[in-house]
């Protein structure tokens, strides 16, 4: 049989929704397998290295990792649209009821990695540190000037993400306690735009994954008033001493976990696919929550 020529593309992170194809040299025939992931926009960075390294040890699977936000991942795996769906928050009740409408069954659920969830401002801001109320405040739009804060005397200007992801989904149930975000929140399409943002604006502030911190400072976050203030180190989000941490999730139709689908989970959730996840930024999970 003759051998077809193949391409190996170099993954691009887009500041808009992120698309991104990886493909790995295979020998097209009936046996190659493609796997599709779509899903958390905070998640594409680590999607993308999964991929990659596991397509140049698998030389007979594609992986295709497209993002969006967490809530078009849910959306996708719930019209039978994508293999994968990575979600940076769990599913909630009514997207549980939705998959069992289309496929009989709920999702599988797995935690693949941990993520403390930042908050940036630009490196020049004086401001080292907030309480989860003054963050609830700030992003509420009840403080609106740094000086508030014992900072400069500037507007404090918001930047946040869209409704659809999973991120802004957790910011808001968590910190902001179920409120809305300020009218003048800026929304941005991907936790990279945020950090751009807040890296150009001197007094602006934002939050997104713990792997994307390159370009602005990141503050410590005190539980409350009195607690010490905590870096959202890998130590602190483990030990539960983070008060905006999280786990990161795949979700897939139980009838489509097995064959190439199942080995790449398995994978992921192994010593080799958590390297990636310290690599990448995020942090790895506990071995005792690598199988189920």
């Amino acid at each position: 049989m003759q051998m077809k020529s193949t391409t190996s593309w170099v993954p691009r992170r887009f500041l808009g929704t992120t698309l991104v194809v990886l493909a790995a040299g295979t020998c097209p025939g009936a046996h190659a397998a493609t796997i599709t992931v779509k899903g958390s926009d905070t998640m594409v960075i680590l999607a993308q290295k999964w991929a990659e390294v596991y397509m140049s040890q698998h030389p007979d699977v594609k992986i295709q990792v497209t993002g969006g936000g967490t809530g078009t991942g849910f959306a996708a795996l719930q019209n039978q649209q994508t293999d994968l769906c990575n979600a940076s928050r769990k599913i909630r009740p009514k997207e549980v009821e939705t998959c069992i409408r289309a496929f009989g069954r709920r999702p599988t659920e797995y935690r693949v990695a941990l993520d403390g969830l930042s908050v940036y401002v630009h490196a020049d801001n004086p401001i080292e540190e907030l309480s989860m109320e003054q963050l609830e405040a700030i992003f509420t739009g009840r403080i609106t000037n740094w000086k508030e804060l014992g900072g400069p005397d500037a507007r404090i200007i918001l930047y946040s993400r869209e409704n659809n992801s999973g991120t802004y989904e957790f910011f808001k149930d968590h910190v902001l306690q179920g409120k809305d975000f300020a009218a003048q929140a800026q929304t941005m399409p991907g936790t990279a735009a945020v950090l751009q943002a807040v890296s150009r604006e001197r007094y602006g502030i934002g939050y997104g994954g713990a792997a994307y911190g390159v370009g602005a400072k990141h503050l410590r976050i005190r539980k409350d008033a009195g607690a010490p203030a905590v870096e959202p180190t890998e130590e602190n989000v483990i030990n539960g001493s983070y008060p905006i941490s999280r786990y990161l999730y795949i979700y897939v139709n139980p009838a489509l976990d097995k064959g190439p689908v199942a080995e790449y989970l398995r994978w992921i959730r192994s010593d080799a696919g958590q390297a990636v996840v310290k690599q990448v930024g995020y942090y790895p999970l506990p071995p005792e929550l690598r199988t189920r």
